[in-house]
């Protein structure tokens, strides 16, 4: 946002920055803090929650911060901060409870405890800025109306492809071009990849296996549809969507035409496309004169427009959507109201009763998106939530998983939202 490093620049100047609470300690948390540390003036990372303090502390050190001090209360953490020492705590609930933060950054990835350190935040007035897909593709929609009830900002990130996306809809929409279409540059999709497949690839950059896993088998495409498809109204095709082979994102206007989109917009990616990353937003305007400029502006004949950015870098864009947040309410992407689309857990291989499935990018299961109108009528479980079901009979290969095959794990609070969300939004 150009207005954004402006007003950043005004609380840096009047020594009031942006206070940021970040909770993880992953490769993408380190990216993040080393991001707000050397570059983001009016901005302040104040702590850093992780449930091992060494690893916290190196989050710190390799963002040129070498003296965190350990805390371990929420009072302790208020004094650091009024002392102007950045934290490392190994308690992220007691970091929600502590004043003098502005916003937290939920980085970790773990659906259950993800989703207590959102509630808990919102509980206690903080803004809520998410890397986390797994989680606002489960329970955001519920998790937005507590945060509208408590008046803070409850957003997924920019940099992501969600957040990207999200910026080309509003800017579209603003010029008066009707957004039809929001989706994502995939370059490879292989549904049976697992942290096994990727342990190479991870080594050579750093990465978790797991992460990169999946990425590769399309669980985090279809979390990030969800989150596109709940932000805009959008829905898939088809289940997984289908998923377009080109050699460029501007072919993807071959694939429909304006009649595709009479009812309703859609969730889509598109396969193997230069320019290989970022979002685009496929739009929608048949007013004569526009469409006599735009062919003169080299944007094809219409009605449909593509537009797309060839890019994203969620741990530089983050900051971004903190500071929209905290100073002008405003989310980058966050649940329209009901949820729209929803994941599904399917069977990476056949499965036998007894087994603990394990989650995103495991040996177990990989996702698809789908209308939430389905899951619900199906009793779909979820991608994200599957992580530590323990199955209560055999699955074949590729077969969707319901909540009727598996035994939750015990007291999860994500299963208690998820059973808010839907009597909240049943119709």
């Amino acid at each position: 946002m150009i207005i954004l490093d402006t007003a950043l620049a005004k609380r840096a100047d009047a020594g009031k920055p942006v206070r940021v609470a970040l909770v993880g300690a992953g490769y993408m948390a380190r990216c993040i803090a080393l991001q707000i540390v050397s570059s983001v003036r009016g901005m302040e990372l104040v702590v850093v929650a992780n449930r091992t303090l060494s690893k916290a502390e190196t989050v710190f050190r390799e963002a040129g911060v070498t003296d965190p001090v350990r805390v371990s209360t929420a009072a302790e953490l208020e004094q650091a901060i009024e002392r102007g020492r950045p934290a490392v705590t190994d308690d992220a609930l007691a970091m929600c409870q502590a004043g003098h933060i502005d916003a937290v950054i939920e980085a970790t990835g773990h659906v259950e405890f993800g989703t207590q350190v959102c509630f808990e935040a919102i509980r206690h007035g903080k803004h809520v800025i998410l890397l986390s897909a797994e989680i606002d593709a489960s329970v955001g929609p519920i998790l937005k109306t507590y945060a509208d009830s408590a008046g803070v900002v409850y957003s997924y990130t920019d940099g992501d492809e969600p957040g990207v996306g999200m910026n080309l809809y509003r800017f579209l929409d603003s010029m008066g071009y009707r957004p039809v279409l929001m989706g994502q540059l995939k370059g490879f999709l292989d549904r049976y990849r697992t942290p096994e497949t990727q342990v190479g690839f991870a080594q050579k950059y750093g990465q978790n296996p797991t992460v990169l896993a999946s990425f590769a088998d399309g669980s985090k495409l279809a979390l990030e549809a969800a989150i596109m498809g709940n932000a805009t109204g959008f829905v898939p095709q088809v289940r997984g969507m289908k998923g377009y082979p080109c050699a460029h994102v501007n072919d993807m206007l071959n694939a429909f035409t304006a009649d595709d989109f009479a009812k309703e917009g859609l969730v889509e990616y598109a396969l193997g496309a230069a320019p290989h990353t970022g979002a685009f937003v496929i739009c929608h305007n048949d007013h004569p004169a526009k469409r006599h400029l735009m062919g003169y502006l080299k944007m094809g004949e219409g009605p449909l427009y593509m537009f797309y950015t060839p890019y994203h870098l969620p741990p530089w864009q983050i900051a971004h959507s903190v500071g929209r947040a905290v100073l002008f309410n405003d989310p980058t992407i966050t649940p329209k109201g009901a949820p729209v689309c929803d994941s599904i857990a399917y069977a990476k291989r056949d499965l036998k009763a007894g087994e603990r499935l394990d989650g995103m990018g495991g040996f177990t299961c990989y996702g698809l998106v789908e209308r939430y109108d389905v899951c619900r009528q199906e009793n779909y479980l979820p991608m994200a939530i599957s992580l530590d079901c323990v199955l209560t009979r055999d699955t074949a290969k590729d077969q969707p998983i319901t909540y009727a095959d598996v035994r939750l794990p015990a007291d999860r609070l994500c299963d208690r939202l998820r059973r808010e969300q839907e009597q909240r939004f049943a119709r």
